[in-house]
């Protein structure tokens, strides 16, 4: 089954018509559950486990889905846009003889569980007569009675779109007060997800999970140049309650007033200047130079078309200086309100907490069941993960942070002579190794003499991954340590769409080479 309501209206002046008409459509077609209760869910697993080890598969999962995604998005005095999505449907991965085959299927019945299953079963069967090295899944418990929710206080989907859209509309008008800003933009998102797993190795999980997040970005010209500067409450898994406690009506003043600032700003300096990044910063640089990095099926070469490879290889663990003593970055999908938090992973294994980068040395990587085994490990990570269930399970990043370490952004600050500040992040690139790199970010001021002086604008910042992080010498304190939500991260062939959360308090990295970023 699935059933799909996308772009309600666009481009509507008149707000009300549509806010009845969007409440109808929620209370009606999108509020109905997919799937009567987890008995019946678990007995059309059943039904598909059965059907695969029937047609000779020697191991099989099935993961069942239902996602609702609600969104919109107001620019300037309007709602531009409304969507209201939902989709079901199932996917089945089995093994035959160390092939793998998937099949996938929206239209959840007996007959297609049986058919669906049997294909993915065909599929392995083909993918056999050439497999040069079987697949070796590592043991994992057991999860029979598996059940993960994942943290919320208000349902959003229970709260009006009227309410919802003013929100938008008053912040987007609060911005637009700033004669230099021209367009203001303001967005919320929704999505609910209810999944079944089951295994032929009997186990059944039940994974509620629910995630919020909002943003507002306020476009200003003047002085012959144009700026911005978003505002984002970072998806987290959270409900209302969350979106309430961003406190848009607040922040849109001040997002307006760092935009027109950036347009008399100085440009950035070219040269080595000691840098003071804002976790909002951090955050993107974590992913790409050490989340990314150390995905064991990229450090392996399963992923070298498509978003390259990582020179972080295995022969590097335990003894390899990712970083200064400074340096400990750690993979927790135990922590409750990361994306990539779930209970289970897709190979049903339960999420955990373990170290990347302990003191600066490379120790660990994000496994699935399959490439655990390739190191030498006895049990997955529990990183495996899907976009949805018409998409295969790869290995993707955990919720991967910087571990704070003591003191204020102040203090960090007041021991850099001439340096940079820099908050938000923008615009990025990365090598095919994960080595060479160079990251923008949103808001930017001039460190003079252990003091945050004048603003600047367009800057850029390189490094080689390990030569950067071995030049931290600072990081905060846990007080300033917060979580920073990614829901777009791609990687795969088909492309796939990942979450995950990287948490970071400011760190200090000395002597980094900074350029203007509209110039380089």
């Amino acid at each position: 089954m699935t059933m799909h309501r996308r772009d309600v209206m666009r481009g509507i002046g008149a707000l009300p018509p549509l806010l009845l008409l969007g409440d109808r459509l929620q209370a009606a077609e999108l509020a109905k559950p997919v799937f009567a209760d987890a008995g019946t869910a678990k007995d059309f697993c059943e039904t598909v486990l059965k059907a695969a080890k029937s047609a000779g598969a020697d191991y099989v999962d099935v993961r069942l889905i239902r996602t609702r995604e609600q969104s919109l998005y107001a620019r300037n005095n309007r709602l531009a846009e409304l969507a209201d999505d939902l989709s079901a449907g199932f996917g089945v991965r089995c093994l035959y003889r160390g092939a793998w085959g998937f099949a996938s299927s929206s239209i959840v019945s007996p007959e297609s569980a049986q058919t669906t299953a049997q294909l993915a079963v065909e599929i392995a069967k083909a993918s056999a007569r050439s497999v040069v090295e079987p697949v070796v899944l590592v043991t994992e418990p057991v999860h029979a009675t598996g059940k993960y929710i994942t943290p919320r206080v208000v349902d959003p989907f229970g709260i009006p779109l009227a309410k919802k859209a003013e929100i938008l509309l008053t912040a987007n008008a609060q911005m637009q007060k700033i004669p230099e800003v021209k367009v203001a933009f303001g967005q919320m998102l929704f999505i609910q997800t209810d999944k079944y797993f089951a295994s032929s190795e009997g186990s059944f999980i039940q994974i509620d999970g629910l995630i919020s997040t909002a943003e507002l970005t306020a476009n200003a010209a003047g002085n012959n140049d144009q700026q911005s500067r978003t505002y984002e409450i970072f998806p987290r898994h959270a409900g209302w309650e969350y979106i309430e406690q961003g406190n848009f009506g607040a922040q849109a003043e001040r997002v307006a007033q760092e935009a027109k600032l950036k347009l008399t700003a100085q440009a950035s300096p070219q040269g080595k200047y000691d840098l003071v990044l804002d976790g909002s910063n951090l955050f993107l640089t974590i992913h790409e130079s050490v989340g990314h990095a150390t995905e064991l099926d990229r450090v392996l070469g399963y992923e070298a078309d498509y978003a390259g490879t990582s020179f972080a290889t295995t022969d590097k663990l335990g003894n390899f200086k990712y970083g200064s003593q400074y340096v400990n970055l750690v993979a927790d999908n135990l922590y409750p309100e990361g994306l990539a938090s779930t209970g289970f992973d897709d190979d049903g294994v339960a999420c955990q907490r373990w170290d990347i980068v302990k003191e600066g040395t490379l120790v660990g990587y994000s496994t699935n069941r399959e490439v655990a085994a390739k190191i030498n490990q006895t049990r997955s990570r529990g990183s495996s993960r899907a976009q949805g269930w018409d998409a295969i399970p790869i290995v993707r990043i955990a919720n991967v942070g910087l571990a704070p370490g003591s003191g204020t952004p102040a203090e960090l600050i007041k021991d850099v002579k001439d340096g940079i500040y820099i908050e938000g992040n923008g615009t990025f690139s990365i090598d095919q190794r994960r080595l060479n790199f160079q990251f923008g970010g949103d808001m930017f001021y001039r460190i003079r003499n252990g003091e945050k002086a004048e603003v600047l604008k367009d800057v850029v910042y390189r490094g080689v991954t390990p030569q950067f992080w071995g030049s931290c010498d600072g990081v905060a304190g846990a007080e300033y340590w917060k979580p920073y939500g990614v829901l777009n991260c791609g990687k795969g062939q088909p492309a796939q769409s990942g979450r995950m959360t990287h948490g970071a308090a400011p760190a200090r990295f000395r002597q980094i080479d900074v350029a203007p970023g509209r110039n380089s």
